[in-house]
Order: C-alpha cells, then structure tokens, then sequence
C-alpha cells in the first residue's frame, strides 16, 4: 500500500474501504426496500390458505379445499384465478422495470426507492380494504409497480455505495431484509388465522403498508450516490457523499476517476444498443441466465405457496402456517451465514455447495411426496414422514438462501459498467419478474399435473444451473467493476468476446464502488 492506494491482484489500483457509520446507515435504511418484497411473497401465500379469504373471493376453490381426503391432494387448489391474485404483481413489476431503468438513470436511485414506496403503499391500501376480486388484482398491480421500482434501485445503490472489498456483504442486505419480510408476514399470517369474524387477512394485507412506509420515509432521508450525482452534473453534492462514504477527505483521486468515468459513460448515448454489443456478451448473457436460473430453482413453489403446499401434502391450517414460519426462520438465518461468507468464500463456491444441496433437497421432497400420494394425488402424510418433508424443505430453503436467493441480485448487480449498469439492472429485474409471473401463474396447474414429478422437474433445472456456475461464472469477489474485464478476459470462454487490456467497455478510467 503507497499513498493510500491498494494494487489488485490483478495488477490494477483499488482505493480501500471501510464501513463506516453513513456507509453503514445508508445501505440498511436502503436495504429496506427488500421488506416489501419478501413481505409481499409470505403474505400472499398465506391469505390463499386461509379460509375466510377463499370463501369471499374464490369460493370455487373453498369448496375444492374442502374436498374429503378421497380426493386429488395434488389438484385441490388449481384455480388460475386464484394464481392470477398472486402473479399478477409481477407482471406487472415485470413492465415497470424498464419505466424504472430510466427513473432510476435520470432522478436518481433515491426517487426511484420513494417511487417504489409509495406505489407499494397504495397497493396494500386498496388490497386491505378490497371487497372484490376486481380490487385485489388492482392493489396487486400498484405493488408490482412497487417492487419493479424497488428492486431496479435498491442493488444499484448498494453496490454504488459499497466500498468493493465489502460489496458482497452489504449487497445482500436487499435479501435479508426481503427475509426478514418473509418471515414477519408468516408471522402475521400465524397470528391473524384464527381472529373470529375471519377478516385477518385483511389485517396482513393491509400491513403491507408498513414497510412501504419505511422505504418511503427513509429514500427521503438518504443521499443519493456519487455515481448517481455525477451522472447528473451534481458534483460538489457527490464530493461531499464521496468524503462521508470514505471516512476520510482525501477521495480527490477517486473522485476525479469517477467523473472521467461519468463523461465517458455520458457519451454513450444509446445504452439499450451498446449493451447488445460483443463486449458486453458475458454481462448480458450473466444478467439473463441467473435472475431465469433463480427463479427455476422451484423457491416460489416454496415461499409463495408453503401454506398451500403444506396443506396440500395433508397439514392442518394452523400446522401449515406454522411450517411456513419455520421455513421463513431458516431463510433468514441461512441469509445471515451468506453475508459472513460471500466476501470470504466467493460467489462461485456459494452457487455450487447451494445448488447441490438444493438438489438433493427437491429429489428427496418429491420422492416423499410420490411415497405417499403417488400418481393419483389419493392419501394421507403420516406424522413421520411430514416432519421429515419439513426437515428437507428447510435444508433446501438454506441452500437457496445462501446460494441463489442473495447472489441472484448481487452478481448481475456488480458485473455492468457505468455507461449500461441501469440498462442490465433493468433486464435482470424484467427477466427475474417475467419467470416468477409465469412460475407463480403455471405452479398449482402444474402440480395438479406433474404431480410429485414438479420437484424432479426444478431438480433437473438444478443440475443445469450449478453445471452452467461451474463452466461460464467467473469468480467477482472483491473485483472492482472497472477491473472486471480482467476477470472476463481470463476467462476460457469468454475470452473470445472480451480482449485482454484495456479497461471494461474500452474505458481507460475507474470506476469504483461497484
């Protein structure tokens, strides 16, 4: 170290960082904007089993629900009506994100946070006090815009605002707290079942509406980043961020490299047509393939329908509520093991350990299942068995939130230059949302056909992405995105498309903090 410069392994310069108090401050409160999404993920689950809900909105699939136990456990709940009130968010999260990419690049990641808020709190208004089913895709629709604006800004911002040498760490503050969301509307779930009257789902839909409210106050009380600043011609503004983030005044050489970066990345004037460039092929192709591979682990299958599939496969309501709790416990406590982690161990050999033991998990889940139900969905789960399916479900939701529920935002979130970073942010979110809209609105068809056979099926698609981690991601732990292309050139593969030398997308400046 000379002059408070740290030389790479890769032969470049990175400034060091620290955490600091604003760093610190400034990436939890932004952090929050994953409680309304996890929020929104163990709520919805939740109001669909209860049946006070299914009674008013859907008493089709009450009356199915209710069926004796003679009859297909695998087809009780399939109601594309039903899945329409859940999937609907994200189709609708799905068309917001290209609106947002723009938000987001033009005003800043702050406005697009409070954008995200305020939407979301509207949607768990009209939801809560929804009296058809007209209502609550309509309050479904305002949170999806929600969450579109929420997870377009949150990753960019963490990453933006992290020094690179704790990215990870802090990066994936966005999936604990959509954890911690999970875990809160199981809770509330739990707790609001058996209210006499049946009108508890009101109370967890309409608390929604908390956690919006949090990200809302708090994108107001947050700065924006010295990225973000720059972009927008605020210099002094991102110097004076710049010196808070580092704990120290002497940023002038890194912040001189920021502006050179921003000029160049001003001068791209078309980034939806450069990131279709040859260059660009390994970021494009990485901001695809993991929000799809995410999505394909089966986790919504998991944390959208628990309550479902666990009444399903023969709990009681309260017992199904309360492995979704379980469940949600897990996600957080395996989130917080990824966060110690992923700046020690690396991205790759979180992805593979996850996706192995994922794997193992569903094989073991559907073959429990095919023991009891066999092909004709006709059967009981003794109380053995149940509590081994739990056990397995638990041990799969820990791989997955240590693998690829956090890593599935924060990779595609740290591997784009300045000049396309909101362009990719904006694809990896639409892709991610389009899967889930079409796993979310297919799940409960597709259990009613593939019966048991829907967990090989993820398990299959488990093989495939931990066999793609293994061959095409190259390792990203503490690369400093303008040092990235070093990592992609080096690579057996993508050495085709991106050349040695030089810096990312051609740039002969640094850009840091992501």
């Amino acid at each position: 170290m000379a002059g408070g410069v740290v030389v790479s392994a890769s032969g470049g310069k990175v400034y060091p960082g620290r955490m600091t108090a604003f760093v610190f401050f400034s990436c939890l409160v932004a952090s929050s904007g994953g409680l309304i999404f996890g929020y929104d993920i163990g709520i919805s689950g939740g109001v669909t089993s209860m049946d006070s809900f299914l009674s008013e909105f859907f008493p089709s699939v009450y009356a199915q629900a209710k069926a004796n136990k003679d009859s297909n456990q695998y087809c009780k709940f399939d109601s594309q009506l039903l899945t329409l009130f859940t999937s609907s968010l994200y189709l609708s999260a799905l068309a917001t994100s290209f609106v947002a990419a723009s938000v987001t690049r033009i005003f800043g990641r702050k406005w697009s946070m409070f954008c995200g808020g305020i939407t979301f709190l509207a949607g768990s208004a009209l939801n809560g006090a929804a009296t058809t089913v007209m209502m609550l895709i309509l309050g479904r629709i305002l949170l999806g815009i929600g969450v579109g604006f929420a997870n377009q800004s949150v990753p960019l911002y963490l990453s933006e605002m992290a020094p690179a040498n704790l990215r990870g760490m802090l990066n994936i503050g966005f999936q604990l707290m959509t954890t911690i969301g999970i875990l809160s509307a199981n809770l509330i779930n739990y707790a609001t079942v058996s209210i006499e009257g049946g009108w508890g789902w009101r109370i967890g839909l309409g608390l929604a509406g908390v956690p919006a409210l949090i990200i809302t106050l708090g994108a107001l009380a947050l700065p924006d980043t010295p990225n973000s600043l720059i972009a927008r011609g605020y210099n002094a503004e991102a110097k004076k961020v710049l010196v808070k983030v580092r704990g120290t005044s002497d940023v002038h050489d890194e912040y001189d490299d920021m502006v050179a970066a921003s000029e160049e990345a001003m001068a791209s004037k078309h980034p939806w047509r450069n990131i279709l460039e040859p260059k660009y092929r390994p970021q494009l192709t990485i901001a695809v393939l993991i929000p799809l591979f995410q999505q394909l682990t089966g986790i919504n299958v998991i944390m959208f329908y628990a309550p479902v599939l666990f009444l399903t496969i023969g709990f009681g309501g309260d017992a199904s509520l309360m492995s979704a709790v379980i469940t949600g416990l897990v996600n957080m406590f395996a989130t917080i093991i990824s966060i110690i982690c992923v700046d020690r161990l690396g991205r790759r050999a979180l992805f593979l350990q996850g996706g192995t033991q994922m794997f193992v998990s569903q094989v073991v889940v559907g073959t429990l299942i095919a023991i009891q139900f066999g092909t004709t969905g006709v059967g009981e789960m003794p109380r053995s068995y149940a509590l081994l399916l739990v056990l397995f479900i638990c041990l799969y939701v820990a791989g997955f939130a240590w693998s690829w529920g956090p890593l599935g935002w924060l990779v595609p979130s740290e591997v784009f230059s300045l000049e396309i970073r909101s362009a990719g942010q904006s694809i990896a979110v639409s892709v991610n949302m389009m899967i889930t809209f079409i796993i979310g609105q297919a799940f409960l068809t597709m259990l009613c056909h593939l019966k048991f056979g829907l967990f090989y099926f993820f398990a299959a698609w488990m093989v495939v992405m931990t066999t793609f981690i293994a061959l095409f991601l190259p390792e990203t732990k503490g690369v400093p995105i303008d040092e990235m292309n070093t990592v992609w050139s080096k690579h057996w593969f993508w050495s085709k498309y991106v050349p040695a030398g030089g810096r990312e997308g051609g740039s002969n400046h640094r850009m840091h903090g992501v």
